[in-house]
């Protein structure tokens, strides 16, 4: 593979890279201010609001332009001192899926180009786009405000339908032409790990030069062990959420789509029955989350599959959690589960190592990047609810093992910080905003004429 650079303090030659004042963060059908786990709300929505903050707290504003979804919403938000979340009119203000927003995509960019237009010229030093539908938006505001683009992808069409879950629908044509477009047209492809730059690269045609490689972090401060006895600490967690003090709690913690897999833990319990019962009669599986995607065509399937497996009464089900519910969460459960077909990085499996609790996660995706296997949790080999059982039936009775693979978690994911992905995001800015500025003097010095238009 082409030389690829990961984006963390990486400097060429002696000068400086110029650093942004002004961020445009292209966010078209979810908003960092939704919930995550539930509707189209995820890991994208957290990662753009931990940017977002962390850019602000190193002095560089950023203003958020995402989908009004309700009349109820403030044109402008404040989410934190120096983040805006600009609500773009376009479309209905519910009812719309994903896949009927390319429609709307018109209307979301005027509404983009309208709120730069009311600004001094120059005002946003850089568009950030995330998602295609944000960087079809992205692509035409840089060409008209004159400023580089830099899009992170978060998922690729392509690599989803090569690696489709059963009864899910595969992306459109239409989401692969577009995003072929952005590859293309960003000044840098920001990618979460480098098997999605592989991705880019080998799937999509993507320029090696423009492809930089900036893993994502978790909040530290908000993810962490629990302070004194573990098992004190789990058990007053189990009981604050509701959940069995005795045995063991296995937790997924994401939306409800066949993307995400969570039938496979479902349908690992029952084979976990069939294979050892005394176990299995121990084990609770906390299904946390809401239905998302063509999970909407059936929101009860869960429930309906593990009744009809016989597990019903091992299975607990959970709304996505908010504030500090979320960390108590991960602290109660014995082991996290993150059995999805594909992810672009995986940051349930990074939150969940934060708090000191092993993951079981399929090997794919960002997922081989986030679980270390064998130290911080087990990567699976494809989705065989048997392989998935096997797998609990060794860990969940071994004590030993599992408080290894607990401290080893927590090693890992201080690897990772939300710090150390805005210093390699400034790395990429600067460098997009570097190159841009020698294409425009080398425009400028071919045809003085243009100087007036720029």
């Amino acid at each position: 593979m082409a030389e690829l650079h990961t984006g963390v303090g990486r400097q060429r030659g002696a000068l400086p890279w110029p650093r942004p004042r002004r961020i445009a963060t292209l966010s078209v059908h979810t908003s960092p201010l939704d919930q995550p786990g539930t509707g189209d709300a995820g890991g994208m929505n957290v990662y753009i609001l931990e940017v977002a903050r962390r850019l602000a707290e190193a002095d560089v504003e950023v203003e958020i332009f995402t989908r009004a979804t309700s009349g109820d919403l403030p044109p402008v938000v404040e989410m934190a001192p120096g983040v805006h979340v600009r609500h773009v009119t376009s479309g209905p203000l519910e009812g719309l899926t994903k896949e009927e927003l390319p429609g709307q995509l018109c209307a979301f960019t005027a509404g983009v180009l309208r709120a730069e237009a009311a600004r001094p010229p120059g005002h946003y030093d850089l568009i950030h786009s995330h998602y295609w539908l944000s960087g079809q938006v992205g692509w035409l505001a840089k060409e008209r405000w004159g400023v580089p683009l830099v899009h992170t992808a978060h998922t690729l069409a392509k690599v989803k339908n090569a690696q489709l879950a059963a009864g899910d629908r595969p992306e459109p044509k239409a989401r692969v032409i577009g995003e072929e477009q952005v590859v293309a047209e960003a000044d840098r492809l920001v990618a979460n790990t480098r098997v999605e730059a592989r991705d880019l690269l080998d799937r999509y045609d993507a320029d090696p030069g423009r492809v930089a490689v900036v893993e994502p972090g978790v909040d530290l401060d908000r993810f962490r062990p629990a302070v004194g006895d573990r098992d004190a600490a789990r058990l007053a967690a189990r009981r604050r959420l509701g959940l069995p003090t005795q045995g063991y709690v296995v937790a997924f913690v994401g939306r409800i789509q066949p993307l995400k897999a969570p039938d496979v833990l479902i349908r690992a319990v029952a084979a976990l029955r069939d294979r050892d019962p005394a176990i299995a009669d121990e084990l609770t599986v906390v299904i946390c989350g809401g239905p998302s995607g063509s999970g909407l065509d059936r929101p009860a399937a869960l429930i309906e599959l593990a009744a009809s497996l016989g597990v019903a009464d091992r299975v607990c089900f959970l709304p996505p959690q908010t504030g500090a519910n979320l960390p108590a969460l991960y602290r109660a459960a014995d082991l996290v589960a993150v059995p999805s077909y594909n992810e672009s990085f995986g940051l349930v499996a990074l939150e969940a190592q934060a708090c000191g609790t092993p993951v079981l996660a399929a090997a794919v995706g960002g997922l081989v990047t986030a679980v270390r296997d064998g130290v911080s949790g087990v990567l699976i080999d494809g989705h065989d609810p048997v392989d998935w059982a096997r797998v609990l039936a060794r860990l969940l009775p071994d004590r030993l093992c599992r408080a290894a693979l607990s401290r080893g978690a927590e090693r890992h994911a201080r690897n990772f910080s939300w710090q150390r992905t805005v210093s390699g995001l400034l790395t990429v800015y600067g460098e997009a905003m570097a190159e841009h500025r020698v294409r425009l003097a080398d425009r400028l010095a071919a045809d003085p004429a243009l100087s007036c238009s720029w």
